[in-house]
């Protein structure tokens, strides 16, 4: 799975358009086209397709940190991080959905898909710690698909109150 796989999957999982992409690109992204976003969300065989770098995918997933939970106290745009792995895509979709072991779980059984406290756990540690585990592009994909399903979203906002 790729970061334009993944965009078009969080793209499906929140419902959202090109225009509404971008405004979450924006929180972090000034001067970004929609065009841009577009070429982004084609498949790899359109002739206007553009590999969607790890930058650019962590400002998505950062603009949609503030879009879902506001600036950080400092109001400090985070700088995106060079490289992307799957534990810090799942990190950032766990702080911007303001999910609990318990809510990401609820979401990995929406996909009858089991993840134990201590697996998902050690996918949140430093790389270096001793419980710390790479997180399987399989994890990261159940856990995307678990959001697109129906009700996923209403879910999540009903368990944060």
């Amino acid at each position: 799975m790729n970061n334009n796989d993944i965009l078009r999957r969080l793209r499906y999982a929140l419902d959202i358009n090109d225009v509404q992409m971008a405004k979450v690109f924006r929180h972090c992204v000034a001067d970004l086209s929609l065009d841009q976003v577009g070429s982004w969300m084609r498949r790899e065989d359109h002739a206007e397709f553009e590999t969607l770098p790890d930058p650019m995918l962590c400002r998505f997933l950062d603009g949609l940190i503030i879009e879902k939970r506001g600036l950080r106290p400092d109001g400090l745009v985070p700088e995106p991080l060079e490289f992307l792995s799957n534990n810090e895509i799942l990190k950032k979709l766990r702080i911007a959905f303001n999910l609990r072991d318990e809510e990401m779980n609820a979401v990995f059984k929406r996909e009858e898909f089991v993840v134990t406290k201590a697996e998902l756990g050690s996918f949140f540690r430093k790389e270096g710690h001793r419980n710390f585990a790479k997180c399987p592009e399989q994890v990261l994909r159940k856990f995307l698909q678990g959001l697109g399903k129906k009700g996923g979203e209403e879910e999540l906002e009903e368990s944060e109150d």
